[in-house]
């Protein structure tokens, strides 16, 4: 190794994220990380942090989203289930680039990432001819006099177009969000809501690749003793790349340091055993999973023993978060589209999922043997109308 260390006398100087005090002279710390709590971020960066970075994000937006997308939708007039019917040819194909599970998937995702989905109806000559998502960090409100919605500026391309509520036979638009006390117009998603606890566990992340790119070393201060004087600005910059280049990254592992001139190397960093790194890693996800409803269970985070076996999570997965999530949304559907169709009803069959068949076959024995029921009250209650 040169003896870059001979050189050390002078000034003194300050980088960003390095500290250099008179006396025992830091010159510099190599650390792993350089992470800390940031202010509430927006839908492009939580995406791209959560859903693009974060296996636990990733894992529970998918598993909520086409577990819902996956739902057959009925519609119904009154009693009578109609197995033909203009809304059922609407949402089967509701535009040519995709079909009705996607563009549901599309909405449930971004319910889950951003608090907010939009859908654009396409109405030519009266009547609803398709149905398109729109990206909800396009979109804003435009609002009238009384602070209410009267349309939505969609902006793509640097153009910007102005999607109007006052089309007929239905508002051309449809913003479906999550509540936010704070907010009068958009909704918080859930990973706003985890934002600290996904921070903390890419920063887990982050910190164990670096230690092990690092041969697993916890960060520490080079620190210069010498009684001469401080470094100049010069010597400062060139022992800081050389030791850079000299120490760091995977291929310089376990690689020794010889310290001269009055150089000491003072560890100064917990290690993963004193931060219990494990633990509040799995901590951080089993919060994620809780502000997504996913049972922690089902994503494999140790440590978690809520739910006796797989099944029960799984239903406690459609009863606590997918059920009510694809009620909602299947009731602004309605609400929206109904005045173009006739009045009809668009609503969820959860009959046919088989999570859910343990659930139905309990409420069938029940409703079975209540003897103090007529067949007619049976089947209502089942959701099979009365028997004609």
């Amino acid at each position: 190794m040169a003896k870059w260390f001979d050189r050390l006398r002078g000034g003194q100087s300050r980088a960003s994220g390095e500290t250099k005090m008179a006396g025992a002279q830091t010159l510099f710390t190599l650390s792993p990380l350089g992470l800390g709590a940031g202010p509430r971020k927006g839908f492009a960066a939580l995406a791209g942090e959560g859903f693009g970075r974060n296996a636990v994000v990733y894992r529970c937006v998918r598993m909520v989203a086409e577990n819902a997308a996956r739902v057959p939708l009925e519609v119904r007039d009154g009693e009578n289930v109609l197995t033909e019917h203009p809304l059922l040819s609407l949402l089967a194909r509701p535009n040519r680039r995709q079909d009705g599970k996607a563009l549901l998937e599309r909405v449930f995702i971004y319910l889950q990432l951003a608090g907010n989905a939009y859908l654009d109806a396409a109405i030519v000559d009266g009547a609803v001819k398709g149905v398109f998502g729109l990206r909800p960090d396009r979109m804003a409100v435009i609002a009238g006099r009384d602070g209410w919605p009267i349309g939505y500026a969609y902006t793509a391309g640097g153009k910007t177009q102005r999607l109007m509520l006052d089309t007929e036979p239905v508002p051309r638009v449809l913003h479906l969000s999550l509540f936010d006390p704070l907010d009068d117009h958009y909704g918080m998603a859930p990973l706003s809501a985890a934002q600290a606890s996904l921070e903390t566990h890419n920063a887990a992340t982050s910190w164990n690749r670096a230690l092990l790119e690092n041969a697993a070393r916890p960060s520490g201060a080079l620190v210069y003793n010498a009684a001469a004087g401080n470094l100049s600005e010069e010597q400062y910059q060139r022992l800081k790349t050389e030791l850079e280049q000299g120490f760091t990254g995977a291929l310089n592992a376990g690689r020794p340091m010889v310290l001269e001139g009055g150089l000491d190397w003072k560890s100064i960093a917990l290690t993963p055993r004193d931060m219990d790194f494990l633990e509040a890693k799995s901590a951080a996800a089993r919060e994620i999973a809780l502000a997504f409803g996913v049972p922690p269970m089902l994503l494999g985070i140790p440590g978690d023993n809520t739910y006796a076996n797989y099944a029960e999570a799984s239903r406690a997965l459609w009863r606590q978060t997918v059920i009510p999530l694809v009620t909602s949304v299947c009731a602004a559907l309605t609400h929206w589209l109904s005045p173009a169709f006739d009045g009809v009803e668009l609503v969820p069959d959860f009959d046919v999922i088989e999570a859910l068949a343990a659930d139905r076959a309990m409420d069938w024995q029940r409703v079975g043997s209540a003897d103090f029921l007529t067949d007619d009250e049976k089947r209502e209650m089942l959701g099979f109308g009365k028997n004609r």
